[in-house]
């Protein structure tokens, strides 16, 4: 496959591509390198080997916990809160319950009459930076299980307060908290679409100045280093590469027709895509090294919206071989085909779970999309949405939440959910129109 052969005329014109804010980016978008060393932490205390609570148990129940104003850094504790109360796995003790002061030592009595089980306290100082002390607490063993200063530029505030969630989660559970992950997506005002990124949480939310006629759903190489997008310009719609170190784009697919990008092989050098250059969209492979590519999956019908599986062994896509829009599965050398889904006439955006054991997807029911879950034999199907029309799911590097776009609230955003449906909120300003969220590793 020639990448740079010129394109077909398909859509309207396109604004020229700009990069901004390259002070921010550098800053922002390197953010979990860069925490490695703005962010100095001193461990007082290990791990407890202890786990309070078994994420993968299907009775899971929430641990009491309660997280004491910090000294100093209110804001922070309430960032850590926030955090915590999401994952549903955590029952946040309402402060005005609280018999021990922040100020106070650590004492178990003053917590076992409210059934509390563990406790958390810290102390923030903010001179020419911002200093945080984190302690937490037994409250049956009377123990300190961790004890940690956090340190960095004041206005790193959330990141620090993100940081310590992930350390409260990974103490309790034993696995690591997705708190310091970003969610890309694609942004309109006044017709103007842009590449945007932001805190899981929908804060800090930044233009990255990636422009476009139309821009789709942005796609992380799963080290974090890269992106894939398709965007129309020029009246050619390519498969363009980001590199997230250098804020530099490449186009890497140009041909005639239709080329929507897919996602990367777990080599992050390899990825899938779908081209209509022969006049009939098919699956293809394409490799960012060597600037090749060649076809993966080819027949008489229309192939689109394909997705590699973790381990890279499948392909997920979607093909009307049957009639309507369904999903499909191929081993990755494009053998294999089979069916996965056989309810609703349209079904489509099918992606995988970090752990591969399971397929988020579109359904259109009742005139209306919605975002289902299921299997990977096709079985478990559950509908996860009903208010509005709902698209482009996209997992939580851990795989117990799902970013998504919605209408819902009248325009479209980004919203996020436990992946069994719960706790659905929108995450996006109203005042932007935001599509197409894509999860960071």
């Amino acid at each position: 496959m020639n990448i740079r052969v010129k394109g077909r005329e398909y859509l309207n014109m396109i604004r020229s591509w700009v990069i901004g804010h390259r002070s921010w980016i550098k800053t922002y978008c390197l953010l979990p390198v860069l925490l490695l060393f703005i962010i100095h932490y001193s461990l007082f205390t290990a791990h407890a080997e202890r786990v309070y609570i078994d994420i993968t148990s299907p009775a899971v129940r929430k641990l009491p916990i309660a997280v004491q104003g910090f000294i100093g850094g209110s804001e922070m504790s309430d960032i850590v809160k926030n955090d915590l109360t999401f994952t549903g796995l955590f029952d946040c003790i309402d402060e005005a319950a609280h018999i021990e002061k922040p100020e106070q030592p650590f004492n178990p009595n003053n917590w076992k009459g409210l059934g509390v089980e563990i406790v958390v306290k810290g102390k923030a100082i903010k001179d020419k930076g911002l200093s945080v002390i984190v302690s937490i607490y037994d409250v049956s063993d009377a123990r300190e299980v961790l004890r940690k200063e956090y340190s960095g530029p004041s206005d790193l505030l959330r990141p620090i307060s993100h940081s310590i969630a992930n350390d409260i989660y990974k103490t309790l559970t034993g696995q690591r908290g997705i708190f310091r992950t970003r969610v890309a997506f694609v942004g309109e005002r006044n017709g103007n679409k842009e590449l945007y990124l932001m805190d899981w949480d929908g804060h800090r939310m930044q233009g990255l100045g990636v422009t476009g006629g139309i821009l789709l759903s942005p796609r992380w190489s799963s080290d974090g280093t890269k992106m894939l997008y398709s965007a129309e310009r020029n009246r050619s719609w390519d498969i363009y590469l980001l590199d997230m170190n250098t804020m530099r784009e490449k186009n890497i697919v140009r041909l005639n027709g239709l080329n929507m990008a897919g996602n990367f092989f777990p080599n992050n050098k390899e990825f899938v895509f779908s081209s209509s250059k022969d006049g009939k969209s098919n699956i293809h492979i394409g490799d960012i090294l060597s600037m090749r590519g060649w076809k993966l999956i080819s027949s008489p019908w229309i192939d689109v919206s394909p997705a590699v599986s973790p381990d890279g062994n499948n392909v997920l896509f979607v093909s009307n071989r049957s009639g309507s829009p369904q999903v499909y599965i191929a081993d990755k050398n494009g053998t294999g085909i089979r069916r996965l889904t056989f309810e609703g006439s349209y079904n489509t955006s099918p992606v995988w779970s970090p752990r591969g054991d399971r397929i988020a997807f579109v359904r259109m029911i009742n005139g209306k999309n919605q975002i289902v879950i299921m299997k990977l034999d096709g079985t478990g199907v559950v509908q996860l949405t009903d208010r509005g029309s709902n698209e482009e799911p996209s997992f939580s590097p851990d795989g117990r939440y799902i970013a998504f776009t919605s209408d819902r609230d009248g325009s479209k955003g980004i919203y996020l959910m436990r992946s069994n449906g719960e706790d659905q909120k929108r995450i996006t300003p109203k005042g932007l129109k935001a599509t197409g969220p894509g999860w960071s590793p």
